[in-house]
């Protein structure tokens, strides 16, 4: 028996959910928002990245908040469209997805961000409620050492054990897979922390 029970949706079927999903998780809203401003190509700005982070390195504060929101969002839209059609665990299937998807958008040769947005989007989808676990791990983590990257690998390092601890054991291990490949797309940062020259939230230069 697979990992995550797929025998109810079908192949067919898994196999739209998995295409909704990595089209909607695809979209990357950080690229088209900037060029839209008039800001260039932010492919080539800060860490080239098409996420939140390096759009907020533009200074447009109000386009990184809107990056957050929109990427999160396509992940959102995905699980719950699967879900109301097929059922919850379409949902995660398309919340994973998602989150590939802007990992690896196929339409700017699958370099995309590194997925934090999108994974509280496939949260908000899939398990609301590990959307607060989420934000009070981030803010605390924050608070005491004041790197935002941290933050994000703990509160991903956090959210599959609170659900494998609450008996939600497939939606634990779907977002064990994301908090794995959220590590390794994150290991430039990791390197940084251990070196101790990772920068800090508000600091200059």
């Amino acid at each position: 028996m697979p990992i995550v029970d797929y025998s109810a949706l079908g192949f067919p079927n898994l196999a739209i959910v998995l295409v909704l999903g990595y089209l909607l998780g695809s979209i990357p809203f950080g690229l088209l928002l900037t060029r839209m401003a008039g800001l260039g190509d932010l492919r080539s700005i800060g860490s080239g990245n098409i996420g939140a982070t390096n759009v907020l390195r533009t200074g447009n504060k109000k386009l990184a908040a809107a990056t957050l929101l929109l990427d999160a969002l396509k992940a959102t839209a995905a699980a719950l469209i699967a879900q109301a059609v097929f059922g919850h665990n379409a949902g995660l299937f398309a919340g994973f997805a998602a989150f590939i998807g802007h990992l690896f958008p196929v339409w700017l040769g699958f370099k995309g961000g590194k997925g934090v947005a999108t994974y509280i989007g496939t949260l908000l989808g899939v398990a609301p409620l590990m959307v607060l676990v989420f934000a009070v791990v981030w803010l605390s983590v924050a608070f005491l050492t004041r790197y935002s990257s941290l933050s994000a690998l703990v509160a991903t390092l956090v959210i599959p054990v609170v659900l494998w601890i609450l008996g939600v054991e497939e939606t634990a291990l779907v977002t064990a897979a994301m908090t794995a490949i959220t590590f390794w797309r994150h290991k430039a940062n990791i390197q940084r922390l251990v070196a101790g020259t990772e920068g800090k939230i508000g600091q200059k230069g």
